[in-house]
This record gives structure tokens, C-alpha cells and sequence, in this order.
């Protein structure tokens, strides 16, 4: 909801001229209608009637049935204030996240990235995305680490209301004894794992890849130091990517730019879809300003080069991979989607050999839309260094 807050021009050199603040505000009640807290959105997103407040705010509320909880909005969840620092600094495992979120495929829709979230960070996520299909505002979800409840149409104007029955994850609530079995990055039970997906798991080895027809994979790829013949590059959500298109239903290709090397080992059911394996190093200007380090795998819509970034929810070739990136960033949220916007989780990911983190996955049961890994380099998000002129030509 819009909340307007009173402020002196003369103590706060960040009061407007009319002397108020007006937020984009969430606002929790308790069961017996008494507001327990008030978050004042950070990073607004084409909101030009909203300021943002002062200083970041960092709000939590325990309920007597789950503990602790935090809470931000939407666009929040790409920065690290207030998203991570609730998360890796103050030990928030649960969060309630009102969005209006417009997908923006083939990287960032919502459903997707919420995903990679919850399950990077070891978070049960509820996201409540308002209704409005006309805009590409669909789907609303329960994230917990390891399993997920979604709701998505493109073509209803109806809402849903999502109930799911999830583990508590807040370590004061439950005990420090139990919250070593529930991390999703450590070794938490493989039922719980893919209890989405009810097909046989299946863990690749860190170290060689061997499926049945012996493709290998070498534990220490090195990316060409000289663009090959067949790399190009593509406009992807307003940002050139490096691409190397994918040749034959297996192979072992990979792509850089500047320390993102990224490398791919790949089966496919067949050739007649056109993919692609793209890398990103670089601040991204459009609709925000932030650092990215992104490998990807994409389904391109067309024969031509240019469609490799297009946007598409739909896909038939099944994809057995392992994808690997250097990172010079530690925040990494791997992500899997899938024909008409179902998600995955990798059967195998994490850090190896210092800046290398992979994925894994096989076996999926639809086509691959989008394979990513989405590097968030925070600290260069403002370094003056990294920032490019923008200029906008009108034609009459």
C-alpha cells in the first residue's frame, strides 16, 4: 500500500519541497489486527511516485508458529539491502514478499528467479505477485529450499490463493540441533530434495562427467583466449551477450568475457531447436543499475542469430548438462526453466576449486527454455569505474 511520512526540510537535506515522503509500503498485521511491522521499499522499479526511504530498512516479525520472518518487495531481491543482508547477516530463513513482478524472459521472470533465490540462499520465499497478465504480471509461489508450490496463467483474469504446509526453518524456533538437516547447500535428504519432481535423481560427480555414450567431461576447462568462428554476440534483456551456438546432440564448448569463463558439457534429444551458450561480464544500465556475471544456456526462437535472447516460455528438446562458471563474485543463483514456465532445481551444484560454480542436471521431463547461472556482483553495482554513457536518440 502507498504510506506518506512527514519530514523536516532544515534536519533531512533528503526532504522534498511539499515536506513528506511518499513509500511503496508493506504493512503486516497479526492475527488480532494489530500492524507488527512496516517496510518501506528500497529499489524502486518505474515507480516515479514513490521515494525511497532515507536510509534502508531491514524489517523482521516472528509469529508464535513459525519464529522469525523478514519481509521486502519485488525488485528488492536482485540487491543485496535489504534481501541478502536479512538473509546472510541477520539469519532470516523465511520471508513474505509481496511483488508486481513483470517477467522478462529468457533470465529474469519471476517465478524463475524466485526460484534460484529460495534455493541459493536456503530460504523459504512466499511470493504474492499481484494479477496482471496483460503486463506479464503472472505467477505466484511457496518457495522452500527444496520444493515449491506455483501458480502461473497467462490467460485468466482470476486470482488464486496458494496453501502449502512447510518446514519451519527459523534455528531459534526449531533449535541449532535441527538446521544443519535443512540446508539445501549441505547435504539435506534427497526426498525432500526433488519432492517437485517425483523422476529418479541423478548426481554427477564434481570432478568427470561419463553418461552412457563416454562424452567426458575435463574437470579444468580453459575458455579460447581467441574469439572462434562461431561465437557472436546477441542483445539479451538490453544486454550483448557472447554466444557460441550449440553443434550435434552432445558436446563441450565454452565461451568468456574478461574472468567469466563459462563452460557447458551437453546431451540433447535432438538438434532441431537452436540453443546457444551466452556470458555477460558487465554492468547492466536498463531499468535499473546493477553488476552481473551471467552464464547462460538459451533457447533461441529463430534460425538467426539476433533471436538467441528473444523471449520464448516454450521449448521441446530435453537437455542433459553441466554448466560451469568463474566467478569473481560469490553470489551465484543457479537456475533451471523449463517448457511453459515450469522450474527446476540442478540434482548437483555449488563451488569447486575456489571461483568455479556448476550445475548439473539431467533427466528432465520438458523441453529447456533457459539454463543460468546469475552472478550478482554487488560491490560494483556503484563503482564509478563500471558505468557506461547511455544515450537515447529519438527519430522523427
Amino acid at each position: 500500500m502507498p504510506s506518506r511520512q512527514s519530514c523536516d526540510r532544515t534536519a533531512d537535506p533528503r526532504c522534498l519541497a511539499d515536506g513528506q515522503y511518499q513509500f511503496n509500503t508493506n504493512v503486516v498485521f497479526s492475527d488480532q489486527g494489530v500492524i507488527v511491522a512496516r517496510y518501506h521499499k528500497q529499489n524502486l522499479y518505474f515507480e516515479a511516485a514513490f521515494d525511497a526511504p532515507p536510509e534502508c530498512e531491514y524489517v523482521t516479525f516472528t509469529t508464535p508458529f513459525a519464529g522469525l520472518f523478514g519481509v521486502f518487495t519485488c525488485f528488492d531481491i536482485l540487491f543485496r539491502d535489504p534481501a541478502l543482508t536479512l538473509v546472510k547477516d541477520m539469519g532470516v530463513r523465511q520471508i513474505v514478499y509481496p511483488t508486481a513482478w513483470m517477467n522478462q524472459l529468457p533470465l529474469l521472470a519471476g517465478v524463475q528467479f524466485q526460484r534460484s533465490f529460495s534455493h541459493a540462499t536456503g530460504v523459504t520465499l512466499l511470493a504474492a505477485n499481484i494479477r496482471a497478465a496483460q503486463y506479464g504480471i503472472t505467477g505466484s509461489v511457496i518457495f522452500t529450499p527444496w520444493d515449491s508450490l506455483i501458480h502461473h496463467d497467462m490467460k485468466g483474469d482470476l486470482g488464486k490463493l496458494l496453501v502449502r504446509r512447510v518446514p519451519v526453518l527459523d534455528p531459534a524456533f526449531i533449535g541449532d540441533a535441527a538446521w544443519p538437516t535443512l540446508m539445501p547447500i549441505s547435504g539435506y535428504p534427497k526426498e525432500k530434495l526433488r519432492s517437485e519432481e517425483p523422476e529418479k535423481m541423478h548426481v554427477w560427480p564434481t570432478s568427470s562427467f561419463e553418461p552412457d555414450d563416454g562424452v567426458k567431461y575435463q574437470k579444468d576447462p580453459e575458455c579460447a583466449q581467441e574469439a572462434t568462428s562461431t561465437t557472436f554476440t546477441s542483445i539479451m534483456m538490453y544486454d550483448n551477450f557472447t554466444l557460441v551456438p550449440l553443434r550435434g546432440s552432445k558436446g563441450n564448448i565454452s565461451i568468456f568475457s574478461g574472468s567469466v569463463c563459462c563452460h557447458l558439457l551437453f546431451l540433447r534429444s535432438d538438434t532441431h531447436e537452436i540453443y546457444a551458450l551466452g556470458v555477460f561480464n558487465g554492468l547492466h544500465v536498463v531499468h535499473g543499475t546493477y553488476y552481473l556475471e551471467v552464464c547462460a544456456l538459451v533457447k533461441c526462437t529463430g534460425e538467426h542469430h539476433s533471436s538467441c535472447g528473444e523471449e520464448t516460455e516454450h521449448a521441446r528438446t530435453l537437455v542433459d548438462f553441466r554448466l560451469t562458471g568463474t566467478f569473481t563474485t560469490r553470489h551465484v543463483f543457479p537456475g533451471i526453466l523449463g517448457n511453459g514456465m515450469t522450474l527446476g532445481i540442478p540434482d548437483h551444484s555449488g563451488w569447486e576449486r575456489g571461483n568455479r560454480f556448476y550445475m548439473s542436471r539431467t533427466g528432465m521431463s520438458a523441453g529447456l527454455v533457459t539454463a543460468v547461472l546469475y552472478g550478482r556482483h554487488y560491490e560494483k553495482d556503484n563503482d564509478s569505474k563500471f558505468h557506461r554513457t547511455l544515450i537515447i536518440v529519438h527519430y522523427k
